[in-house]
């Protein structure tokens, strides 16, 4: 299994933004230098929840500045952008990481529809079109367009991206009828927050779907992106990450920094209307439903196991920075997790990537 990390770069009132891009850079770098495999990075728009509304800059800002990791959007917001303007965009991003570049694609969240002047009931045919733009643009031809949304007169991407037939394309699906239809587009399969037995069978569906389609193993790649805090216990890593935690979903439920204290025992309040959080998140149920792995570096380590075992993804890549985490405490906790909870598990050697 290979591991990187997820990053959305969350607003805290006390750090000025430069600075948290500094050292957003600077974790990135380095999980490089450590070993780490990718290094993943969330698209959102006008919200404290994440300040990340160009991935790609930190992308190319990145392209130099590491050497081993794969590095993608998770995801670019199809429905925002120009299609033809994206296909170059990530074809020098692809040029400048010596083809270390993933491209994360999806429709993204009504409310930046709406912010954006956009309607959000023409969202899925905006992001189909989108998507066939893209492959045209990747092949290399000149080719023109007349849809719904975009037309262009004989154009062609230049450059062309290293990876052919293009760079490795991936998209978050959170059930296993929507996993499906990922493998029958031949794209590799992101997943995120919902416990760990619906993880697991949505990435049943996936690679069943695969055999299927008679794909040789290993054709498709999932990755599942979770909470990680390691420190040198398991009361000083709850202590430390409990209340960010509670702080990182009350942002995805607002917005905005809400500035009345907040800790653990918010979370039920914070996560009821969720669907899947029958009930709303607990300390004990993000322990039971596999969906943060905090605490010591044998307990870290044990509960990777236990992902490994249930839901076997290709990737596992940690959300290691959230809430009002300071940068020291987030370098500590992937420090350790290099040294300390990496080594006990069987992974993949650095440098393998996913098949086209």
């Amino acid at each position: 299994m290979r591991f990187g990390t997820f990053s959305y770069n969350q607003a805290r009132p006390s750090v000025p933004e430069p600075q948290a891009f500094e050292e957003l850079l600077e974790q990135i770098e380095l999980t490089d230098r450590l070993g780490f495999d990718d290094a993943w990075f969330a698209e959102h728009h006008h919200s404290d929840y994440g300040l990340l509304a160009s991935p790609n800059l930190i992308i190319a800002a990145l392209a130099r500045r590491t050497v081993r990791l794969r590095l993608g959007n998770l995801v670019n917001v199809l429905p925002l952008h120009d299609p033809i303007r994206l296909a170059e965009e990530c074809a020098i991003l692809d040029i400048l990481t010596g083809g270390r570049l993933n491209v994360g694609i999806g429709r993204g969240v009504p409310r930046d529809d709406i912010k954006h002047g956009l309607d959000v009931d023409t969202a899925r045919a905006r992001f189909s079109e989108g998507v066939d733009i893209l492959m045209k643009a990747w092949t290399g031809e000149t080719f023109s367009h007349d849809g719904a949304t975009w037309t262009y007169k004989e154009i062609s991407c230049r450059p062309q991206p290293v990876q052919r037939p293009h760079p490795p394309i991936y998209y978050g699906a959170g059930s296993p009828d929507s996993a499906r239809e990922v493998a029958r587009r031949g794209w590799h399969l992101a997943m995120s927050r919902q416990p760990l037995h619906n993880i697991a069978a949505t990435t049943a569906a996936y690679r069943d779907e695969l055999n299927i389609l008679g794909k040789p193993a290993g054709a498709g790649s999932t990755v599942l992106a979770r909470d990680i805090y390691v420190a040198e216990t398991d009361e000083q890593a709850w202590a430390e990450a409990g209340p960010e935690i509670a702080r990182f979903w009350q942002l995805a439920l607002d917005n905005v920094w809400r500035h009345e204290p907040i800790g653990i025992d918010d979370l039920p309040r914070l996560t009821s209307k969720i669907g899947y959080f029958q009930g709303g998140l607990t300390q004990e149920r993000l322990d039971e439903w596999g969906i943060s792995i905090v605490g010591s570096p044998k307990t870290v380590s044990r509960r990777i196991r236990h992902i490994m075992e249930v839901a076997a993804p290709d990737s596992l890549v940690g959300l290691f920075a959230y809430g009002n985490l300071s940068h020291e405490q987030v370098m500590r906790s992937i420090n350790l997790f290099a040294t300390e909870v990496r080594p006990t598990l069987a992974v993949e050697p650095v440098g393998a990537r996913p098949a086209q």
